[in-house]
């Protein structure tokens, strides 16, 4: 495509190249590549422990070893169920090296959710936290499970009951030699990764990520952000479950031969004393993260200024949080913008301290060997000019292959090569992206994604639930909270607080519902399809004082 065709040339960063050479190997190579040239580095700080690059070598080693003589193989699934510990790096890199799939679970999920992913995933084994496992165990009979590996949140050794199929972490790594599995992997066609995504419709969905997408969007994010080899140092907070903390706390540190200070979950109070005891560089999180950290009211007596960039993914940054903590760290905090079937960076704002070329308020410029495009919303066939507003789509080799097992949905968002995002955006005339609207339905609560259907799905199962709809209320604090609205049957009987604990004991606590009313009738299209549109206008309304 012509340069007056990609305006973001004109802005692109001079430090950055417009195209990247990529390798042509598996995801894990970019750990055995880091760890024969530097295996003395630290490669992980996780409290008062410290693993290099050479023992996280040694370590996944042995584990992929240890998975193959479960018989878990070449294309077969695997499920990381933990928090960010050590144990998560190396069943990620073991998994790969092994030939296997890995399909992460956020630790916050309950039964439902995790018999759902385990069974459509068909994955063979399952990596938990001990305390995780009761959650395993009562759904592992409807699910192709046929072994699970168990570790503990301070060290690798767990209790496993002594059953033959579930398994000591520890033990798996001590009975298995450190010789480095050889199994071949095709990168552009082997799955590295199934991440599960409601994608822009709402059902769960696993998006299919090759070794090859997931290596050239972490090559082209650690370029983007102008990092050094061996100079860095990440703070981990971002959960690795999730596929923004995968590729950019994860495999671009390791990529990098940085230091990645480990956090399980995030609290301002701590993270701030991490930034300033390990000095770190480099820190990708959530509008909420910097906003807690700005909220702090000790956030004056830490020392930040080791800080070099921060990126801001997931949600909407406000501009107030933005401008607040840059002022404060002395460090760039950039918007950026991705979804899970892109690996998942598509764009971001240049990594400027000077901030003449970021704009707030926009996601920024297409990355390297990205390019991106305005589709009108009716046909999401025509490119739209400079101005106009309609459907972002997005094209480069981190797109996925994609949903597994699932053409009608893939259909639908891979069309000419090009990602349809299902978010709705415009392009200014220097190439700077804007979202302008959410993907459909879509509620954001504390930055997590919740999908309306998913809980309705749960109410529908409640015997006095006739028709429900759930949508986001704007919410100062959270931004949007779910609010369920509930027609009952005939003569059925149900309070507010019983069918919202009904459904709350069943789903996450983020997906959990904030709000319950009741209604004789819900608005309805010619088809009888009930249009949360308007149920959440009304909530729109009422919260600006209109209603």
């Amino acid at each position: 495509m012509p340069v007056e065709n990609k305006p973001w040339f004109h802005n692109w960063p001079a430090e950055v190249p417009k195209t990247l050479q990529y390798p042509n190997v598996p995801l894990h190579e970019i750990l055995k590549k880091t760890a024969r040239e530097y295996p003395e580095k630290t490669a992980i700080i996780f409290g008062e422990r410290e693993i290099s690059y050479a023992e996280l070598e040694m370590l996944s080693d042995r584990f992929a070893i240890g998975l193959i003589s479960l018989g878990v193989g070449k294309g077969d699934g695997a499920a990381v169920f933990l928090p960010n510990i050590p144990q998560f790096i190396i069943a990620y890199y073991g998994i790969l090296k092994a030939g296997a799939v890995v399909t992460t679970i956020s630790p916050l999920h309950r039964e439902r959710e995790v018999e759902y992913q385990l069974a459509d995933s068909e994955a063979k084994t399952i990596i938990a936290l001990d305390s995780l496992y009761p959650i395993v165990e009562t759904v592992w009979r409807k699910t192709p499970l046929t072994s699970a590996v168990l570790t503990s949140l301070e060290a690798f050794a767990s209790e496993t009951g002594k059953k033959h199929n579930v398994h000591s972490f520890q033990q798996l790594l001590e009975k298995s030699a450190p010789n480095p599995p050889n199994v071949k992997i095709n990168p552009g066609e082997d799955l590295a990764a199934l991440q599960y995504t409601g994608g822009t419709t709402g059902t769960a969905k696993g998006a299919m990520l090759t070794h090859t997408n997931l290596v050239t969007n972490t090559l082209a994010f650690a370029a983007w952000i102008r990092s050094t080899v061996t100079t860095e140092t990440f703070l981990t907070a971002l959960p690795l479950f999730h596929i923004y903390g995968m590729t950019t706390s994860l495999n671009v540190p390791v990529s990098l031969a940085a230091k990645m200070v480990l956090l399980p979950r995030f609290e301002a109070a701590s993270a701030l004393a991490t930034i300033q005891k390990h000095k770190v560089t480099v820190f990708c999180g959530v509008p909420t993260m910097y906003a807690a950290l700005l909220a702090n009211p000790d956030l004056g007596k830490f020392d930040l200024a080791s800080i070099r960039v921060c990126i801001s993914g997931a949600s909407p940054l406000p501009p107030q949080v933005q401008k607040k903590f840059m002022e404060i760290t002395g460090g760039l905090l950039a918007e950026g913008y991705g979804l899970t079937e892109a690996s998942p960076v598509t764009h971001c704002n240049p990594v400027d301290k000077t901030m003449k070329t970021v704009r707030v308020g926009s996601i920024g410029l297409p990355l390297p060997d990205t390019d991106a495009c305005i589709f009108d919303s009716e046909t999401g066939m025509k490119p739209l000019k400079p101005g106009e507003t309609g459907e972002l789509a997005v094209k480069g080799p981190q797109v996925m292959k994609g949903y597994w097992k699932n053409p009608e949905e893939t259909a639908l968002v891979l069309r000419g090569g090009w990602l349809l995002t299902g978010d709705i955006a415009k392009m200014d005339h220097d190439g700077y992206f804007y979202i302008t609207d959410r993907k459909k339905d879509l509620i954001k609560y504390k930055d997590y994604s919740v999908y309306p259907r998913e809980i309705e799905d749960v109410l529908y199962e409640h015997p006095a639930v006739r028709i429900c709809a759930v949508v986001g209320k704007p919410d100062p604090e959270t931004g949007e909270a779910p609010k369920a609205f509930i027609v009952l049957k005939e003569s059925a009987k149900a309070t507010e607080k019983e069918v919202m604990q009904f459904v709350n004991e069943k789903v996450a606590p983020y997906k959990a519902i904030r709000e319950l009313e009741f209604r004789k009738e819900l608005p309805t299209s010619s088809a009888g399809k009930v249009l949360r549109r308007l149920l959440q206008e009304e909530e729109e309304y009422k919260s600006k004082g209109l209603g």
